[in-house]
């Protein structure tokens, strides 16, 4: 694997293979870039779960990574500071938006770039989507089991109070998906009937609210748990593919 600071190109614009990037002074501020042999189909921004702790990190996205990579796409894997190792908001929502910013030093072709993040993961995707300004912004969203409803998600005590340990406080509207409906790029949710984890509802609950408010989103049911969907050798995989695929053409 590669490795380098901001504003080192060298090692980005080779073919294949991955290279890690740092977008910040902090052990987790980085993000790793796999590469796909000739031209990209377009960016996914891997953002993965675990509640927003520091015991979970991007490891699990990288099974992901590398099958986006091996598909046509340019892979970016980000780590970001979780609770525990001085995440939190806002700190956790200022890394994914720097982390995401930073590919416009990658020198690739930034005209799709999309966000894909399970669980705690799915959550930042899609606020990603929502931010104002953005240096680099996402032209669409695929949210895996997310937790898009962060009032009920902390009313419900969802992940052992992982909401309040995440927030500080009553998750308002700058932190909030549910709350920051309308999106102006589609939304697509992703979830396992059989989740114990973070219920169907969440998904149920943001989709609905964006329709009625005449947002682009949409809800794909798929049989399975929570886990599932991060499983690159499972048929819930290529149904995602296929809809990060048709966001591509959008």
């Amino acid at each position: 694997m590669g490795h380098t600071r901001r504003g080192d190109r060298r090692l980005l614009l080779a073919p294949g293979g991955t290279t890690r990037v740092r977008y910040g002074d902090d052990p987790s501020q980085w993000a790793d870039l796999h590469r796909p042999e000739g031209t990209p189909r377009g960016v996914v921004v891997v953002v993965h779960g675990g509640f927003w702790r520091s015991q979970y990190d991007a490891t699990l996205g990288t099974p992901l990574a590398d099958s986006l990579a091996a598909e046509g796409w340019a892979a970016w894997n980000l780590e970001y500071r979780r609770v525990g190792n001085g995440g939190g908001v806002p700190a956790t929502l200022d890394d994914v938006a720097a982390g995401i910013d930073a590919l416009a030093g990658t020198g690739l072709d930034l005209t799709t770039v999309l966000g894909l993040g399970h669980s705690a993961g799915g959550h930042l995707a899609v606020w990603a989507a929502g931010r104002q300004g953005a240096g680099v912004p996402l032209t669409g969203v695929v949210s895996q089991a997310g937790v898009l409803d962060l009032r009920t998600a902390a009313a419900d005590r969802l992940g052992a109070g992982a909401v309040q340990d995440f927030v500080g406080g009553p998750p308002d509207a700058s932190v909030d998906p549910l709350q920051q409906i309308p999106l102006a790029v589609p939304v697509r949710c992703v979830h396992g009937r059989d989740d114990g984890n973070v219920p169907l509802s969440q998904s149920v609950a943001y989709v609905d609210a964006a329709q009625a408010a005449g947002a682009d989103a949409t809800l794909t049911e798929v049989e399975g748990d929570h886990f599932v969907l991060i499983d690159p050798s499972s048929p819930v995989w290529q149904t995602q593919l296929d809809i990060l695929a048709d966001l591509a053409t959008r």
